[in-house]
């Protein structure tokens, strides 16, 4: 008997109703399909009933069981296990030589930084996440919210987030303490070049830009002003409020993703010696 290891973040989907509500939410494509933390194998169960399946798995235990399990498909070329620890794998490159779409049912402790490093991977094109709710609603928040904060603009930044469905604590074995959400991100703007032109062209510069939104929300209660002048010349970062006509007093979760972009855009001219006048004032 396989039982949940709390050092894996473990909670085993029981509820088939929900499973098939994953599998209704998946894009339907030819894209190879990678599973994270394929657990019991149950959802694993249903996506191979769609298309063949790639999963990372960290746990021995579970991997003896998935290749007893789906003994079958790995020998008719279906389903393949992938062992070790997966951010192992995104720190050497992509989980992949192609594109893909991602699906998990994500530990807590775990998941945020799975999903900025798929997020960061130009070679993952879309995610469908079992998450804690809370941390769903900061990659699905809207503007203005308290909730909208550097993962909600990261997220948005390089595609569309939604959280589709809520999942219940009584849906998992052994129930978590909280609810969770099923997180959809596809990644309709290719490292945002359409949207936001100019801003950066690599995944590099979208490294920078994530660095730059968490000096921007350090204290997200307190002004962008404030925050950012503790790496930036405060009268340069006074220059660029009134260049987008924003308020001294803004806060960073009142700045739309493309002012956010902009502010960036013109933090790292400044950094390169070459400074720009003019300016959107889109907030």
């Amino acid at each position: 008997m396989i039982v949940a290891r709390k050092r894996f973040g473990q909670n085993f989907l029981k509820d088939t109703s929900v499973l098939h509500r994953i599998i209704q939410s998946m894009p339907v494509n030819d894209r190879k399909l990678i599973e994270i933390g394929p657990g019991l194998g149950d959802l694993t169960q249903r996506l191979l009933e769609v298309k063949p399946v790639v999963a990372y798995e960290i746990d021995r235990d579970l991997i003896a069981l998935l290749k007893d399990k789906f003994s079958k498909e790995i020998n008719e070329g279906n389903f393949s296990i992938v062992e070790g620890d997966v951010l192992e794998r995104f720190s050497q490159g992509s989980l992949s030589d192609e594109p893909y779409d991602m699906v998990a049912n994500l530990p807590y402790y775990i998941a945020t930084t799975i999903i900025l490093e798929a997020l960061k991977d130009p070679l993952c094109k879309s995610l469908v996440v079992m998450i804690q709710k809370e941390v769903a609603m900061k990659f699905a928040a809207p503007h203005k919210t308290k909730e909208f904060t550097s993962l909600a603009i990261l997220a948005q930044s390089v595609g569309h987030s939604k959280i589709l469905f809520d999942v219940p604590p009584e849906a998992f074995e052994p129930q978590p303490k909280v609810t969770s959400s099923i997180l959809m991100i596809r990644k309709e703007k290719e490292f945002i070049k359409g949207e936001f032109p100019g801003v950066f062209e690599t995944n590099e510069e979208l490294k920078m830009f994530e660095k730059y939104l968490k000096r921007s929300f350090t204290a997200p209660r307190k002004t962008w002003l404030k925050n950012i002048s503790q790496w930036v010349d405060k009268k340069y970062a006074n220059r660029l409020l009134d260049k987008y006509e924003f308020p001294l007093t803004i806060r960073p979760h009142e700045i739309s993703v493309m002012s956010h972009h902009l502010l960036f855009k013109d933090l790292r001219n400044k950094e390169d010696g070459r400074e720009e006048t003019s300016g959107d004032s889109t907030k």
